[in-house]
């Protein structure tokens, strides 16, 4: 069944068309051949879509703004989407986006830009879910997820520059993603680890990840210049990572990463005597050191920590205290959880992780905000009433 929709634009019809909506629209003259030309778009999931997209085409059309027709290929695309973004990201950023542009070609390199469907991109996802791994498994939908959004972000950029008439990834939906499980500890068992890794050499750095939040990388690219151990004041303004096994220094995740937060006088005090440690390393590794960036945590010899090296001597000792299994990523999930327990305000605990906003904070950890708001309750009524 077509239905003919004019509004006073150029003339075009939505059809229904194995099984999904498409739409053709007239498209004027072709000046170079005197040909009318006829532009068809499919894969739209409901009829409201592809008339939506038909009065975006109309008006297109009447503005003179109707895409040029291309045989580019999605892999040919992506080529140059990722040279163009070369300096605008952060290293780490730009090598995780060509890992996943590897992935994106492998499944629609072959099809045409202007061509790409909606319907493709959805059976591109469900063929990476069930078997997206080299050795035939399925990625996760975390991963999938990823994917969708770096190619809606480079189809959105095409959009834009004219290469395609819409962003056919927007109107794809990505795989649901399940909110991950974290397992925190007790401040009893938290204690329990730092009786076994007391004497270890970096036992200021699980120290600092406990008692401020901060992520692996902040931890490991902090420097002596930026933290006052006086006034007790710590500014966060870089970040250690690795990029395909090279050591990066960047800046931090988000702007809101790049924050100060107050210490502890017991974590000043580890501090401290790290500080006397390192001084002593120093002394042993006589003309073999080079801290040149002036960092807290280095190796013996004053090279800086590399991250998965400390997430495998974290995951050792663990094993060794006796306690609940978890990842280091989850000492920043225990901070924030025994912070809100403590009734820290949602806002102060949301700065010092470095959220961006609060709704992410309160989001996060909806598991432990009803429980502070239990105890919120009987706290002011018993201020109202009396005890």
């Amino acid at each position: 069944m077509h239905r003919l929709l004019l509004s006073g634009m150029a003339r075009g019809s939505v059809f229904r068309k194995n099984g999904r909506w498409a739409f053709r629209v007239d498209a004027g003259v072709n000046p170079e051949t005197g040909k009318r030309r006829q532009m068809l778009r499919q894969g739209f999931k409901t009829q409201r879509e592809a008339e939506k997209a038909l009065a975006a085409t109309q008006q297109a059309v009447e503005q003179n703004s109707v895409v040029a027709k291309s045989t580019m290929k999605v892999d040919a695309f992506f080529d140059e989407w990722l040279a163009s973004q070369n300096g605008r990201l952060k290293e780490s950023t730009l090598h995780s986006y060509e890992i996943t542009a590897k992935r994106i070609r492998g499944g629609l390199g072959h099809v045409q830009l202007q061509a790409l469907t909606p319907l493709q991109i959805e059976r591109f996802y469900a063929d990476l879910l069930e078997h997206g791994r080299a050795d035939g498994t399925g990625l996760s939908p975390k991963t999938v997820r990823n994917t969708h959004t770096v190619l809606r972000k480079a189809l959105s950029d095409a959009e834009r520059l004219g290469l395609v008439q819409r962003n056919a990834a927007a109107a794809a939906r990505g795989p649901a993603v399940e909110r991950p499980e974290f397992t925190v500890w007790s401040s009893d068992e938290l204690n329990q680890f730092f009786a076994q890794v007391e004497s270890h050499r970096l036992y200021a750095a699980f120290v600092l990840l406990a008692t401020t939040g901060m992520r692996r990388g902040e931890v490991l690219g902090v420097r002596w210049s930026d933290i006052d151990l006086d006034s007790g004041e710590l500014a966060i303004v870089q970040t250690i990572t690795s990029v395909d096994g090279r050591l990066t220094v960047t800046t931090p995740k988000t702007r809101g990463s790049r924050r100060v937060i107050y210490l502890d006088d017991t974590t000043v005090g580890v501090l401290r005597a790290h500080r006397k440690r390192q001084r002593e390393e120093q002394l042993a590794a006589g003309p073999d050191w080079d801290n040149t960036n002036g960092l807290l945590f280095t190796d013996e010899t004053g090279a800086a920590v590399r991250p998965e090296w400390f997430s495998k001597e974290f995951g050792r000792h663990v094993a060794e205290a006796d306690v609940p299994r978890i990842r280091l990523h989850d000492v920043r999930h225990t901070y924030a959880t025994l912070a809100l327990k403590a009734s820290v305000h949602p806002k102060i605990v949301s700065e010092r992780l470095g959220h961006s906003t609060i709704a992410i904070t309160l989001d996060l950890y909806s598991h432990v905000t009803p429980g502070v708001a239990r105890e919120a309750a009987q706290t002011v009524a018993a201020k109202i009433f009396g005890p």
